[in-house]
């Protein structure tokens, strides 16, 4: 079966995906109202989401994006992101943005889709969860911010 992305309205947003990239269900819910909610799914089975939030006029942040972990490792995490980058240049964004940890897969994740890094927020993960977080074993501390410029890549 082919993977179907598509909106979902935020009231029906998948918590239990979103829960693993975000540890924080009180975040997510703070952040949910005023986005937009992409499911992922084969068949009836949602295998990912994510969440995006307007800026400003032209500029989007990616709040959160998640594969179920049965279904990582397939593609569908990239499949989820380039969808959404599409989506958001097809609606005239300037640019995308999102803060990830400082190492670890994602970082490359996003940079194989273009993204740089812009700025550094010290001491983020620390601040703003009440639990320290972890990534193979090391705590975050930092938060890398990294933004893709549409007028930097082509359609």
């Amino acid at each position: 079966m082919p993977l179907l992305i598509q909106e979902v309205p935020v009231i029906n947003a998948p918590i239990e995906l979103l829960l693993l990239a975000d540890p924080s269900e009180d975040k997510i819910r703070s952040y949910l109202s005023g986005s937009k909610c992409f499911a992922a799914s084969i068949g009836a089975v949602e295998v990912g989401a994510c969440v995006v939030q307007q800026r400003g006029t032209d500029t989007y942040e990616l709040m959160s994006i998640a594969v179920h972990p049965a279904h990582q490792k397939c593609g569908y995490g990239t499949a989820l992101l380039k969808w959404v980058i599409e989506f958001y240049r097809s609606c005239g964004a300037r640019q995308l943005e999102v803060g990830t940890g400082t190492f670890g897969y994602q970082l490359a994740f996003y940079q194989r889709q273009g993204f740089r890094v812009t700025s550094i927020d010290r001491n983020f993960f620390v601040k703003n969860y009440p639990e320290p977080i972890f990534e193979d074993g090391i705590q975050l501390f930092d938060m890398l911010r990294l933004t893709l410029r549409y007028s930097d890549t082509t359609a």
